[in-house]
């Protein structure tokens, strides 16, 4: 039988290269061609993100900066609405003059007292709503999903409702309000149950997206703090008085801005209130906000001078609040 003796080859030298096998060498046409994508790369590298952002900058140029600077140049000029571009040079006259109409000092308290019952039980609310839906209960999503339906809901179809709600002679408040001896009040051109009305619409689009902010901060607070102050004996109340509230003051001061800043803006709700009126906010301008004042003057009165002067007095107060806004977070982040 014939024998097989295979000879192994030897084997390779530690560190060496393998026999037969020789590094591979690039051409200069793939060295250039390499050196062409690692400059590619690079550049993507480093321009790829401001292509994703662009698109935001090029909107906002287009519909936030322009406008806002077109509308800081008219408010110093005497221009209609029907001809835009015939502008005459008046200086800080449209300023002066809006300062000096009773009408906008009337708006402007309309709009604070607006804003004030309003946000105040919106808020309030809300916290009572979350701290409700923060403990474990059946169908919790439901409850979540049925928070966000009024924020979801057109500011027309609310309205109509609560002008049906709160209509004089078959509304249903005042059908409520028979029962208990009260006399049916004049919704609409009584001055502080219009403005409380308004207010109403306000507090039930905005109770329930405000309430699922507080409940994601407080699902953001840790089990422990509630469990140390279990132990120490604190009630319900108290856990929420002392560990809720205290973790929850740098939400509650961001839904306090916010809701500021809405108030300060409220146009929809007054408007549709009384559609008969429009933009005058009731038959003597009780319930006319600072928005409906801004529409009355640019699109009822024709004026665009006095109605940019009037934008931007709103965006100078909007500073003041975001100032006001940043030096109490500084302060509440340096006592913390």
């Amino acid at each position: 039988m014939a024998t097989r003796h295979d000879t192994a080859a030897p084997p390779a030298k530690e560190g060496g290269a393998a026999p037969g096998r020789r590094p591979v060498v690039p051409t200069e046409a793939e060295q250039r061609h390499r050196a062409r994508l690692s400059r590619r790369w690079q550049r993507d590298k480093r321009w790829s993100p401001y292509a994703f952002v662009s698109p935001f900058f090029l909107l906002f140029l287009a519909f936030g900066l322009f406008p806002l600077v077109y509308t800081g140049w008219a408010s110093l000029h005497q221009v209609e609405l029907t001809a835009p571009t015939d502008m005459t040079w008046v200086g800080m006259r449209n300023y002066t003059r809006i300062f000096d109409d009773d009408f906008f000092w009337n708006a402007a308290k309309n709009t604070l007292t607006i804003g004030i019952i309003s946000t105040v039980p919106q808020l309030l609310m809300a916290m009572g709503l979350a701290h409700i839906l923060n403990y474990k209960l059946r169908a919790s999503t439901f409850y979540r999903v049925a928070m966000l339906a009024p924020y979801a809901t057109s500011i027309a179809a609310a309205s109509l409702v609560f002008v049906l709600l709160f209509g004089r002679d078959y509304g249903m408040i005042n059908w409520a309000l028979h029962f208990v001896g009260i006399d049916a009040i004049d919704w609409q051109n009584d001055k502080w149950p219009s403005q409380f009305a308004v207010s109403s619409i306000v507090i039930w689009r905005w109770t329930g997206y405000n309430a699922l902010i507080y409940l994601a901060a407080m699902q953001a607070i840790p089990q422990d703090l509630y469990e140390s102050a279990a132990l120490d004996g604190a009630s319900r109340w108290k856990q929420f008085l002392h560990v809720t509230l205290p973790s929850l003051r740098p939400t509650i001061l961001f839904t306090v801005v916010v809701s500021t800043i809405g108030a300060s803006q409220v146009f929809g709700e007054p408007l549709l209130f009384d559609a008969n009126k429009g933009a005058s906010g009731g038959a003597e301008h009780q319930f006319q906000t600072l928005g409906l004042y801004l529409y009355e003057q640019g699109w009822v009165n024709q004026h665009l001078g006095r109605a940019s002067a009037i934008a931007w007095t709103m965006f100078l107060i909007l500073i003041v609040i975001g100032i006001v806004n940043y030096v109490i977070s500084r302060r509440l982040r340096a006592s913390s």
